[in-house]
């Protein structure tokens, strides 16, 4: 199916903008999501989606709500994300279901295997993660900007070593993306700047 982007009711798309744009963020707003859905457009080219609209949705919304240190978050996201399509798009004949799915499995990055979800869902995951693989400067300024929002949430000592934890267990794994897709792209240099911030 063709991958267009949806146009939001006014109303809808203030309310997402708004939710990234609170608390102050240093990656997780609303550039992060543009750069998923670029990505989303890139598998579209490529092998394509199914439920491009779900797809979309659940992009817009992974991370309307987001509070460093909270572990709900993605649950948080999804039921927000459900409650907009509900109000503003009732008739639209979205699969809500689908997009609250694909939004709380981004609580499971790093822990899913291929094995454990579908092909789309693989994609969808790898969307979000494919900054892993951006080139060198980018990476550096996620990496910085994760940093920036754990800042007076997280004990200082206490992120690095939970953050080198999660990099290092990336980087052991034999694919750091799920999708043929995402690891034929952008696997090799994602293990480069994982090694070059391990250290």
């Amino acid at each position: 199916m063709r991958f267009e982007p949806m146009t939001l009711p006014a109303t809808m798309q203030a309310d997402l903008e708004a939710a990234y744009a609170m608390p102050p963020r240093a990656y997780h707003n609303f550039s992060h999501v543009q750069a998923v859905l670029r990505h989303c457009q890139d598998v579209a080219d490529g092998p394509g989606w199914r439920q491009p609209r779900e797809v979309q949705l659940a992009a817009l919304y992974h991370d309307a709500i987001y509070n460093a240190g909270r572990s709900d978050n993605e649950a948080r996201s999804a039921a927000m994300a459900r409650q907009a399509i509900e109000r503003w798009l009732p008739a639209d004949g979205i699969d809500v279901a689908r997009v609250v799915q694909l939004i709380e499995l981004t609580a499971r990055h790093g822990a899913l295997a291929a094995a454990d979800i579908d092909d789309e869902a693989a994609l969808f995951l790898d969307c979000d993660m494919a900054i892993l693989g951006a080139p060198a400067a980018v990476f550096d300024a996620y990496d910085q900007g994760i940093a920036e929002e754990y800042a007076g949430h997280v004990p200082g000592f206490l992120f690095r070593l939970n953050r080198r934890r999660f990099l290092k267990q990336l980087l052991l794994k034999p694919r750091i993306f799920l999708s043929g897709f995402f690891h034929e792209r952008l696997d090799r240099a994602a293990r480069a700047n994982l090694r070059r911030r391990i250290g």
